[in-house]
């Protein structure tokens, strides 16, 4: 009798068809490895539901950080029942929302070259590994197995430029969230209002105020964060961790501190 090997599902998410096909093919190989193929991020966040439904599960994604050739960190991350629509999905997007879909799967990030900005916000994402296009197929194998064990992977002269990356976007958060607490809690409401969207008269409606005192207390919010616009203050909000009201109920704060 045989002894089983435990397999490896592998699925390559990138829109250059011939690498694509030609790192399938070389995994294949692998007796511990199946692996797949899908040529977009919608494609991929199809093939993940399906896996689902069929129960077999995929292991590690391998994500193309140029997917769909845009700039990583300009859209919201896209959830895993979302993807429907071509070209919805970039790299990074597709990493948030595995993480958050089926915060099982690990992803590791294919690239042509070292970025260290592009690397930390994959990492914040979610992602396990940032890799070289043209590392060895052993070096491959290595991180995809590594992955699994829950390691973090890293080529080495990235991780200089990565932690200065990800120490700043903390410092930048920790900046926020003073400048925040700094509000009154009538203006954490407010604040909060704006991240849901709303504008002046419908603040003024939920809250049970004047549009005059909403007015005063949204320039008292521009000034303590600092900003000239709603838009830049909704963006600080959020690096602070402040979400919306809950149009449907109470007015709610991510973390729990006012509600």
């Amino acid at each position: 009798m045989g002894v089983s090997v435990l397999r490896i599902r592998v699925l390559v998410v990138d829109d250059h068809r011939i690498f694509a096909e030609s790192l399938a093919a070389a995994l294949a190989a692998e007796p511990d490895v199946d692996v797949s193929a899908a040529g977009s991020g919608p494609a991929a966040l199809r093939a993940l539901e399906r896996a689902v439904a069929e129960g077999r599960r995929f292991d590690v994604l391998l994500v193309d950080a140029d997917l769909g050739g845009n700039v990583p960190g300009t859209r919201p991350a896209v959830s895993v029942r979302d993807g429907n629509e071509e070209g919805l999905v970039d790299g990074i997007s597709l990493v948030a929302g595995v993480r958050s879909g089926q915060p099982s799967v690990r992803t590791v990030v294919l690239a042509e070259k070292d970025d260290p900005r592009r690397a930390a916000l994959a990492l914040q994402a979610g992602a396990s590994g940032w890799v070289a296009k043209d590392c060895s197929l052993s070096r491959l194998l290595t991180v995809i197995r590594g992955v699994l064990r829950d390691e973090t992977h890293l080529p080495p002269a990235l991780l200089t430029g990565v932690l200065r990356e990800l120490t700043a976007a903390r410092k930048h958060r920790t900046e926020s969230e003073r400048l925040v607490e700094s509000l009154t809690p009538r203006e954490r409401e407010v604040l909060r209002c704006m991240v849901a969207g709303l504008g002046r008269k419908a603040v003024a409606e939920r809250l049970f105020l004047s549009p005059h005192t909403v007015r005063t207390h949204m320039q008292n919010v521009l000034g303590k964060l600092g900003v000239h616009s709603t838009l830049a203050a909704v963006a600080l909000a959020r690096r602070a961790g402040v979400g919306p009201a809950d149009l449907a109920g109470d007015v709610v704060e991510r973390g729990g501190q006012l509600a």
